[in-house]
């Protein structure tokens, strides 16, 4: 958000303790002071009064040079998840479908330009990326992203489009607006996405949309294969209707349970990318 944007309650200092949070991830456990302040763009000292007073709260560690966080961060999350009944309803579900086809499954909402997972069930390993709850990755390069962009107004789509970089993962990544365009119109008419080792040489997926309710798209689920396992003839005839069903299922408990439509956590169309991991498949 540029600072002609911001309102007038906007609190500039806020926003600094949390992109020094954000600036440590898996490939950056521990950083030094200046390392942080040149990832967030803040003075030494700035960034050394921040680093001090998030010790201070017991949100950071300080050995010798080096800062970590502690896991007294996992606490801004869960207030999250506690109140967030979708993963909850989805996880059993998830399982079921695991079971089924042997494959490896997940939850994901879309939160600005990223997918968040919110919940998973794997089975074996077939990314070079570790997923857990909380790994976010760019939406425009997954199947659970695109199938939920896909159901956003024509407006929303234009303008992520628009301000969206579109960065070849493979040899395969779609890095044109209008073939993406052209692929999530497909993707909103068939209701259904594939992606077909865009993010990953070997990592096939496809997704599914989440709807709440009210008939809002609010989530997706994926089902995520190796390509030497499973060629894209097989995905559909084998493994979407076994998805298509899951989504059924999850979407019949939803109209039981939650008495109102399910938020994401973040609909806005940007994000900080300083807060960003580096781009890696889901799965």
């Amino acid at each position: 958000m540029s600072a002609e944007a911001r309102a007038p309650h906007f609190v500039k200092s806020f926003e600094r303790g949390l992109a020094v949070i954000r600036s440590f991830d898996a490939e950056h456990p521990a950083r030094t002071l200046s390392e942080v302040a040149h990832t967030c763009d803040l003075t030494r000292a700035a960034a050394r009064r921040l680093l001090l007073t998030l010790a201070d709260l017991g949100y950071v560690h300080q050995d010798g040079r080096l800062f970590r966080l502690t896991p007294r961060v996992l606490e801004l999350g869960y207030s999250y998840l506690s109140s967030y009944t979708l993963p909850q309803i989805a996880e059993p579900h998830l399982e079921q479908l695991v079971a089924q086809v042997r494959e490896s499954s997940s939850l994901c909402v879309l939160d600005g330009d990223d997918i968040v997972y919110v919940a998973r069930v794997p089975t074996r390993r077939i990314m070079t990326a570790a997923i857990t709850v909380g790994t976010r990755f760019p939406a425009y390069v997954t199947s659970v992203g695109r199938v939920i962009i896909a159901h956003r107004p024509d407006e929303e789509i234009e303008v992520r489009l628009a301000q969206t970089e579109l960065k070849p993962l493979t040899e395969r990544t779609v890095t044109s607006p209008d073939a993406l365009r052209a692929e999530l119109r497909r993707v909103r008419r068939q209701g259904y996405a594939v992606v077909d080792q865009e993010l990953e040489e070997g990592l096939r997926s496809v997704a599914a949309p989440v709807r709440d309710r009210g008939g809002e798209v609010v989530a997706a689920v994926n089902i995520a294969v190796h390509a030497g396992r499973n060629s894209l003839d097989s995905v559909r005839r084998d493994l979407l209707p076994h998805l298509l069903a899951t989504v059924a299922r999850i979407e019949a408990d939803l109209r039981i349970t939650n008495p109102g439509p399910v938020a994401s956590p973040g609909s806005g169309t940007r994000r900080s990318s300083s807060s960003r991991r580096s781009p890696a498949p889901p799965s």
